[in-house]
């Protein structure tokens, strides 16, 4: 690590892959879920945002310590741990989520700039499209790393549509702090919150970043290889992460908050699709929250969706032994780079598909549920195993929250099925 790293004391420049994994968490299908909690259960589900920052917080602390140790992404250390075709079958399956994540994302942002200009829905899905794959294929990883942290400002949105519009702040405080469940839709609405916030991608995603700053900075290392880094870099992971994982959750917050406050006190209680929400707020909240709101959506989808395509490629590159990072050229990665292709086609062709943006993300939500639970738990036997992670196998807080997560995330695949 070099000494001016070592140096670097302001908070802006310990934000990274946490910042970026904690925005991207707020795609447009989780734009979608909140503004359904929003719409149909008013302030009344805010607190489930306060019972996942710790557990989410705690899985993708978890993530960044096993890249940033191991100098390997999580994939290539489930190798080590898993049979084979058990861990072909786990990437296949975030592969079909992040694919269909993908497809749904960048509709939802095509209809977004359809509302705004009122013209070309399929043309600006296919250009958003093929704008993130051109990024993530042309740009250095030092440029693109930070193109995605200004994304991040986009989200800021929907802070600002909340600040246009009438808000009960006494009944949204109430809905922040005692726990409520009216109904099994309510419950099944708190399962897709869970679903959407503690997804699969972001954990493969978060750990392969890790590496690519060990390998985008010289003379930094795996902790395992140079311990002498590791209290600097545990400290801005932690940052990092926190910081992150709040930004999101804050902005799922402002999300439900103007929701609530236009939609469920007008009686609109149905939401499909996050484009959905945007329009709904136009005759409701005024043409400047509409915009504001159609904009974050757009802007949100071009920070998710490279993530989803990237976290895919490092989940299959890393599983096949693969060259992976975003800073080699397509020479260098064609396997790596050609999954995000992939990934990325294939969701431009959901679009034409004909299957409802809703119940492709239910599925979605279902697949990554699903997935989830078998991958935390390995990664808590990877975390705590001194073969692989020496003196930094993780322990106290971080061991119990992360097993505390699994467990949620374990109890919550099984009411997908049980409240569908």
């Amino acid at each position: 690590m070099t000494a001016s790293r070592q140096e670097e004391t302001s908070v802006a420049k310990k934000l990274g892959p946490g910042l970026i994994t904690g925005a991207a968490d707020d795609d447009p299908s989780g734009i979608a879920t909140y503004s359904q909690a929003g719409a149909q259960f008013g302030y009344g589900l805010m607190w489930t945002m306060v019972l996942t920052y710790p557990l989410m917080t705690a899985v993708q602390l978890v993530s960044a310590h096993i890249g940033r140790v191991t100098g390997r992404g999580l994939a290539r250390n489930m190798r080590g741990v898993l049979p084979g075709w058990l861990l072909t079958l786990l990437v296949a399956i975030l592969f079909v989520a992040n694919t269909i994540n993908i497809g749904a994302d960048i509709a939802a942002m095509g209809d977004a700039a359809q509302l705004v200009l009122g013209w070309g829905d399929h043309g600006f899905t296919i250009f958003f499209a093929l704008l993130c794959l051109v990024l993530q294929v042309f740009i250095s990883y030092h440029r693109y790393a930070h193109v995605l942290k200004w994304l991040t400002l986009s989200l800021f949105a929907y802070v600002a549509v909340v600040l246009v519009v009438h808000v009960d702040w006494a009944a949204a405080a109430k809905g922040l702090v005692v726990p409520r469940i009216d109904g099994p839709q309510a419950i099944a609405t708190v399962v897709a919150i869970f679903g959407t916030t503690i997804s699969p991608y972001l954990f493969f995603w978060q750990a392969a970043q890790e590496v690519e700053e060990v390998e985008d900075h010289d003379g930094a290392r795996p902790l395992t290889e140079a311990p002498e880094q590791a209290p600097g870099e545990i400290r801005r992971m932690r940052i990092d992460t926190f910081i992150g994982m709040a930004f999101s959750n804050l902005i799922a917050i402002a999300i439900i908050v103007a929701t609530a406050a236009t939609l469920h006190v007008q009686g609109v209680t149905r939401i499909d699709t996050a484009a959905d929400a945007a329009e709904a707020l136009k005759p409701v909240a005024g043409n400047f929250a509409f915009a504001l709101f159609a904009i974050g959506i757009i802007g949100t989808g071009l920070l998710a969706v490279p993530v989803l395509a990237g976290s895919a490629a490092f989940a299959v590159g890393d599983a096949r032994g693969w060259r992976c990072g975003l800073e080699y050229r397509v020479r260098d990665a064609p396997g790596f780079y050609g999954v995000i292709a992939l990934a990325t086609l294939l969701g431009i062709g959901l679009d034409w598909s004909g299957i409802p943006p809703i119940q492709a993300l239910f599925w979605s939500a279902v697949v990554n549920g699903f997935a989830a639970v078998p991958i935390m738990a390995v990664m808590m036997v990877i975390a705590t195993r001194r073969s692989l992670m020496g003196a930094f196998h993780i322990h106290g807080p971080l061991l119990w929250f992360g097993w505390a997560a699994t467990l949620v995330m374990g109890a919550a695949a099984v009411a997908m099925l049980v409240w569908r």
